[in-house]
């Protein structure tokens, strides 16, 4: 067993949707699951053609849940001839009932602040309402007022839906949307709007309050519900979000030109939200306002980084949040996959210099080797890239 797993059992595997299936997963060893914020993720060891894989994805239950965790994953199938999603498929294709994996313990920025008393915006798009349902489950317990608002393509890929209404009450309110509703989506009532949401929507059905907002999904959906919190007076700093992807932030996307981010309204019906790509773990990070520049303290200013492969060399001046970060700044586009050091993927070496770990690695690199994905320079410094 590698150190900082555990081996669990598949306890139950539940087809929830045509797209998402959920695995309960219960420890071997007989004791308690971990500790879990609601909306954190678990790792799970992929085993691959090579070296296993690390794919880290929601825990989809209530976070108070002792016996197992819950992941709920969408299916991803390959488009225009990319592979399919190897973690997605091992789950849904290979894993059965009984069979064991590896996991490693919860992690992730992206949680409910539990300190608050404030009332909360749950927005999800896809399957990116599995951290979602476990704030949710969290909340029903709180005397926080709620409105949990999920969008999606209609009740055929609509996970979990059941399980939401059933937390809602008095304090909490779910309202769901979707795109192209069924015949028989029609015929159920399944669904409170149809198209995306937009400001008369939310105006209709969330009062105006001081709000936490918490923001999961596709990217179009996550720039499209940024931009609409802020018109509608939410703080950019009560503004959270799960992200994957480059390093930016839903302030630089929002920038963006309105006609890069064709979508109709849900209070107008007819609907799209162009290139809907669903988020199925996310390996995710939480990614903030985008680079603080901010003068920063003399202690910050590493000096120079230089990128040997490259033959470029950058000044660390505190503004980037990581040496990939920095790396990226300069045009330069290393491999990386989960962001938080979990997946060793953004690997390199260094020749020369000391760096500190702002978030531990799951896996410590070989002597020589550094994770540029969550480490910062004590000085300066040479990577091999």
């Amino acid at each position: 067993m590698v150190a900082g797993f555990r081996e669990f059992r598949v306890a139950s595997k539940v087809v929830e949707s045509e797209i998402i299936t959920s695995f309960y997963l219960e420890p071997t060893d007989g004791a308690p699951v971990w500790d879990v914020l609601p909306g954190q993720y678990i790792t799970l060891r992929v085993p691959g053609s090579g070296d296993p894989v690390l794919k880290t994805y929601s825990v989809s239950c209530d976070p108070s849940e002792t016996r197992h965790h819950r992941i709920s994953v969408k299916r991803e199938a390959g488009l225009n001839g990319a592979p399919d999603g190897v973690g997605s498929c091992w789950l849904h294709d290979q894993i059965e009932i009984g069979d064991t994996v590896e996991i490693a313990a919860p992690r992730g920025k992206f949680f409910l602040d539990e300190t608050s008393t404030r009332p909360v915006l749950l927005l999800s798009g896809g399957v990116g309402l599995t951290p979602m349902v476990s704030m949710l489950h969290r909340l029903r317990d709180s005397d926080r007022d709620v409105h949990f608002l999920h969008a999606c393509e209609n009740g055929q890929v609509h996970a979990l839906r059941d399980e939401v209404l059933s937390c809602a009450n008095e304090r909490i309110q779910a309202r769901f949307i979707y795109r192209t509703p069924t015949d028989a989506d029609r015929a159920a009532k399944r669904f409170d709007a149809q198209g995306v949401i937009d400001k008369a929507f939310m105006q209709t059905h969330v009062p105006i309050g001081d709000y936490d907002a918490y923001i999961c999904g596709p990217t179009p959906f996550m720039v499209a519900m940024y931009q609409l919190l802020q018109e509608l007076g939410v703080p950019k700093n009560r503004i959270a979000y799960e992200f994957f992807g480059k390093a930016t932030s839903l302030e630089a996307l929002a920038a963006k030109p309105e006609s890069s981010r064709s979508h109709k309204a849900a209070s107008r019906a007819a609907p799209t939200i162009q290139a809907l790509t669903f988020l199925t773990n996310p390996d995710a990070w939480a990614a903030d306002e985008g680079p603080d520049v901010t003068p920063k303290p003399a202690e910050q200013l590493a000096g120079d980084i230089t990128f040997r492969a490259s033959d470029v060399t950058a000044t660390w001046d505190g503004s980037a949040g990581s040496l990939l970060e920095l790396a990226e700044n300069t045009g330069l586009n290393p491999e990386f996959s989960c962001r938080a050091g979990i997946c060793n993927s953004c690997k390199c070496g260094l020749v020369s210099g000391e760096v500190e770990y702002f978030e531990e690695p799951l896996i410590q690199p070989e002597e020589g080797q550094v994770l540029i994905c969550c480490s910062r320079p004590k000085g300066p410094v040479v990577l091999d890239i």
